[in-house]
């Protein structure tokens, strides 16, 4: 029986990214954007038959809604469900605005809770599934001038920890995907300025990491069934030095505020 995946934010970027990658393992893929063109565009080019091209907004409850009743109306369940859209922000707390935090709470964060609320009851019905939320680096990293983004994405990893251990014997795995800059469009969406913006590209452009390199490595290691994933090159020793060496870890924090725009 062929997989069924659904992945939001499956118009460009890591979303385009794993929707080949489980597509050429032979799954069915609900492609998700918020532009239909987009969505289209990533159904047509996967390869194999029976992928989806779908429009939801996750920042909305009723489009939400109307995604999950598609789906049950289509596939009558879900395999893995993969809460991936999301937009960024940059600038330092005293530069954000609250229509700010908003959004990108509303999106970043209370996105993956409306998949996860909607899917969820579908999964626990079959008695198996998993669910696959994207954070960032940002979510672990405590790093400056990301503030709001940082937030709502240590938002996510919270909800997947709880979300795993509640999940717990139930048949359904949680993973999160923590991965740090590679290139991508994300900057076209991202509420940041100018300089930040630049700040930003420039590590995006200084990246060895590419969308497919990404994609292949939180295949593998959702496929293994890992909880946290750390798919980019630098991400892991990163990570391992915030845990062990967290005086050290602050020190490096605070070289990055001194090579950030202000």
């Amino acid at each position: 029986m062929q997989r069924r995946i659904l992945i939001t934010g499956a118009g460009s970027g890591l979303g385009l990214a794993l929707a080949h990658r489980y597509a050429r393992a032979g799954a069915r893929v609900a492609c998700v954007d918020l532009l239909g063109e987009r969505a289209e565009a990533a159904r047509a080019s996967l390869h194999g038959e029976g992928h989806l091209a779908l429009v939801a907004d996750v920042g909305d409850d009723a489009s939400m809604q109307a995604l999950h009743d598609r789906i049950a109306s289509e596939w009558q369940g879900l395999d893995v469900l993969i809460n991936n859209a999301g937009i960024a922000s940059g600038g330092p707390m005293t530069g954000t605005t609250m229509d700010e935090w908003q959004r990108i709470l509303d999106i970043d964060l209370l996105g993956v809770v409306r998949g996860c609320r909607l899917f969820l009851p579908m999964m626990l019905s079959a008695k198996r599934g998993h669910i696959v939320n994207t954070a960032s680096l940002a979510g672990l990293a405590a790093a400056p001038g990301i503030m709001s983004y940082g937030v709502a994405k240590a938002g996510v990893v919270a909800l997947s920890e709880q979300l795993r251990t509640e999940l717990h014997r139930s048949g359904i795995r949680v993973s999160v995907l923590c991965p740090a800059f590679f290139r991508t469009n994300l900057m076209q969406t991202a509420i940041i300025g100018e300089d930040a913006k630049r700040f930003a590209q420039k590590m995006m452009d200084r990246s060895r990491d590419t969308p497919d390199q990404i994609a292949d490595r939180c295949f593998a290691a959702i496929e293994r069934g890992d909880f946290l994933v750390l798919p980019s090159r630098r991400t892991p020793w990163l990570w391992r030095m915030k845990r062990w060496l967290p005086g050290l870890y602050f020190r490096l924090m605070t070289r990055t505020t001194a090579r950030m725009p202000h």
